[in-house]
């Protein structure tokens, strides 16, 4: 499927919050979330034919931001050796709430304590996507997603008591 570049940008500036919410997944420091969505932005125009249009954009979009953003952690990972969760720094977004913000503080810093399939899990169910969407998505079958993503959320949540914050 053939997409000129204004139509990539508008479907880039259309879904940006699943960029936005990868790169938060995988990286609490800001300069590190910003490095990692533009990778994701290059990623997905480099790769713009092999999206078919048989699925979704977001659906393809959200499946390359992951590899994108597993690969690029690994490679950070590799390249500092250290990993630190102790300060997260939200990205600037309109309609500032400090209450909800200091819950994706928690919840984000959580995240962190993730696998990386737990990560990839629970972006897209928070997303609203479907166990089928994230199925195909992450190549696990329908089960397997169900019993994953509610271990996922109680791991969460018991992380979430560990660091102190009450829901």
């Amino acid at each position: 499927m053939k997409v000129s570049e204004q139509d990539f940008l508008t479907l880039i500036n259309q879904h940006k919050g699943i960029l936005y919410k990868v790169s938060r997944m995988y990286f609490d420091k800001l300069e590190d979330q910003q490095d990692l969505f533009q990778e994701i932005i290059l990623q997905l125009w480099l790769s713009l034919d092999s999206f078919k249009g048989t699925s979704q954009f977001s659906s393809w979009m959200y499946r390359l931001a992951l590899n994108t953003a597993i690969v690029y952690f690994k490679k950070e990972r590799r390249k500092s050796d250290k990993f630190s969760s102790l300060k997260i720094e939200p990205i600037a977004q309109d309609n500032y709430n400090t209450e909800k913000d200091l819950q994706l503080v928690h919840f984000y810093k959580a995240v962190q304590e993730l696998n990386k399939i737990e990560k990839a899990l629970i972006l897209q169910f928070i997303e609203g996507l479907s166990g089928k969407e994230i199925a195909e998505n992450l190549g696990l079958s329908e089960v397997n997603v169900r019993v994953k993503t509610n271990r996922t959320k109680t791991k969460l949540q018991e992380i979430i008591k560990r660091q102190g914050y009450e829901f």
